[in-house]
């Protein structure tokens, strides 16, 4: 068992039977009174942030958690499943744990947090970016550019996301995977 004396950033401990991943800490020593530490963290699972204050010498439970990658294959019912690069291993992840399964692409490569102990996948982390062509959109109308007017397009993965008005069906696209907003045109090579 540690104490909050091994407390660094990145750590992930177990908190009120959650995982939660320090973000910042701050050792706070006042004049009067027991010192404590003052912490910043993330729970893995829901994403939301904490303040926490811990007096000194508390116990606390690390928890390791390793980082994969891993290449998305294909959707099975509920679940996608998903190959490790390095060992050709198959995992099963459930539909829930995707948060925007919208932007999955066949041979996407995502990054899987796993508990080590217990081989258990924990969460589920997207590329920032994808580039997609441009399944469908309506044409723009020319002289209609006065303003950033946006419109909606389908992209490849049928996702659907908001274009400016110049790019047409068949154009290749970048999307910002955590806001599903368009990025840049894609010149082809």
């Amino acid at each position: 068992m540690a104490t909050t004396s091994d407390i660094k950033n990145g750590l992930c401990i177990n908190h009120n039977g959650k995982l939660a991943q320090i973000i910042e800490f701050q050792h706070v020593k006042p004049g009067k009174g027991p010192a404590f530490v003052r912490t910043k963290m993330r729970q893995i699972e829901s994403g939301k942030v904490l303040d926490f204050t811990f007096s000194a010498g508390h116990k606390i439970e690390i928890v390791r958690i390793e980082n994969r990658e891993y290449q998305y294959l294909y959707q099975d019912g509920e679940s996608y499943v998903f190959m490790n690069n390095k060992n050709y291993e198959q995992v099963n992840i459930p539909g829930t744990m995707v948060e925007k399964p919208k932007f999955l692409m066949e041979g996407m490569t995502c990054n899987i947090l796993f508990h080590a102990e217990e081989e258990e996948p924990i969460v589920l982390e997207l590329p920032m970016h994808i580039i997609s062509e441009v399944t469908y959109t309506e044409p723009g109308i020319k002289g209609d550019t006065a303003t950033n007017t946006m419109k909606p397009a389908t992209i490849a993965t049928g996702a659907e996301v908001r274009v400016p008005l110049f790019i047409d069906t068949g154009e290749v696209i970048k999307v910002d995977t955590r806001t599903g907003v368009y990025v840049e045109r894609v010149k082809n090579k």
